[in-house]
């Protein structure tokens, strides 16, 4: 063990705060954004308003790729170098935003954002699966999890409340503040959970090995696929929702409010998950989240048409709550059953499963996000597919059949 393993390791409810706020950065920087949108848009000269949505899908962009560089970064130098690096990576991308004089300048910046980020989203999972395995690994990333959905409850009232006091540029003012106290935390309290001994060299031959190895690895592969399909709706409402409850259902202000009710559902979800994984194990719970969310979606699709796609609110609501909590159930999940066979690779593992979906769902979600007219026909409907691909991405991750439960 080096110095720093040898140092008491974290209380479980620390670790799990810190975890889940190294997580919820991503969020954070998505969330807090949408109440934004119209006046950067506006401020910046886009042509349509649905290109306003590429502040947020940028952002993911550059997570993709960030992953791919921090999952190995950490393999080689260790837990804690990486995440630091990708917090200042982080920094960095907030001050273009704030300075950023046109559209494109700010895509950028968001871009710059997203491949910093990476560094403490994807690491975390890496330092997880360095000391939980199994069904324990998933338990500890749904509490982690409900943790991170916090942050989309109240990201939206925050950024319109910056919005107000401030105009955007205090939303990404405030990124770097937090990104700083996050920084000083992590930094003080972690202890480095990769030894030594473990280390992998940096170099893109070892870095090709490991890829190789994964996209060898059936159920990793499958299951990553699957938890591609599972977000790219989600992407789709992300980029689209700041259009949805305030052009098309008009609720002004109440927006925030709204988001974060159904951001809840992911926290209560994940809160649930952490005691049926135990009793029932993920391949069955994910595979019954994923019919549901298909059959739901089909249901709801008939009641879009009746009403020339657009529903009553509470109806709209209602879907989405039911649809959040069976979704909620699928991330944790489907990531800890990616990462099963990859304990001897966590770190590459959880960046090739991170990009791989990241990259699957992005143009899936922005292609639906795109086609925003101020009906829900292109929403509800690719959450009536994306459940019936994860069903078939799991099965083929199983080898057409099924196999022991985890």
């Amino acid at each position: 063990m080096s110095q720093a393993e040898s140092k008491s390791a974290l209380g479980t409810a620390e670790f799990v705060a810190l975890i889940g706020l190294l997580m919820s950065l991503v969020a954070l920087a998505i969330d807090a954004m949408l109440p934004a949108l119209p006046a950067i848009g506006r401020d910046l000269g886009t042509a349509h308003p649905n290109d306003a949505q590429l502040v947020i899908m940028s952002l993911f962009i550059g997570l993709g790729f960030g992953q791919l560089l921090f999952g190995p970064l950490s393999d080689s130098i260790g837990r804690k170098p990486a995440i630091h690096a990708g917090l200042v990576l982080f920094m960095a991308g907030s001050f273009v935003c704030i300075f950023a004089p046109t559209f494109e300048i700010m895509i950028a910046g968001r871009v710059l954002q997203g491949v910093g980020v990476a560094g403490p989203r994807i690491v975390s999972i890496a330092l997880v699966r360095d000391q939980y395995e199994g069904r324990l690994m998933a338990r500890l990333m749904s509490f982690a999890m409900a943790v991170f959905i916090l942050v989309p409850t109240i990201a939206p009232a925050l950024g319109q409340g910056l919005l107000i006091l401030g105009g955007w540029h205090a939303i990404f003012i405030t990124f770097l503040v937090i990104a700083v106290i996050v920084l000083a935390w992590f930094a003080l309290r972690q202890p480095e959970t990769l030894p030594v001994a473990r280390r992998r060299p940096f170099s893109p031959r070892a870095i090709g090995q490991a890829v190789g190895e994964i996209l060898r690895i059936r159920p990793a592969l499958g299951y990553t696929l699957a938890t591609g399909f599972v977000f790219a709706p989600f992407v789709a409402y992300l980029g689209s929702a700041q259009q949805i409850f305030q052009d098309a259902y008009g609720t002004g202000a109440l927006f925030p409010l709204y988001f974060g009710v159904l951001a809840l559902s992911f926290g209560a979800g994940s809160l649930v998950n952490s005691r049926l994984v135990m009793k029932y194990g993920m391949r069955r719970l994910s595979k019954a989240s994923a019919a549901f969310v298909a059959v739901i979606s089909l249901i709801a699709s008939a009641a879009v048409f009746a009403y020339d796609g657009l529903p009553p609110f509470w109806f709209f609501m209602a879907y989405l709550l039911t649809v959040f909590v069976s979704v909620s159930l699928l991330f944790g999940n489907l990531n800890a059953l990616a990462m099963q066979p990859l304990g001897h690779i966590a770190g590459v593992g959880a960046a090739i499963i991170a990009s791989v979906s990241t990259f699957v769902s992005v143009p899936l979600g922005a292609l639906v996000g795109q086609q925003f007219d101020g009906t829900l026909y292109a929403l509800v409907g690719a959450f009536a597919v994306s459940g019936a691909a994860t069903l078939a991405a799991m099965r083929w991750a199983e080898g057409g059949g099924s196999s022991p439960d985890s």
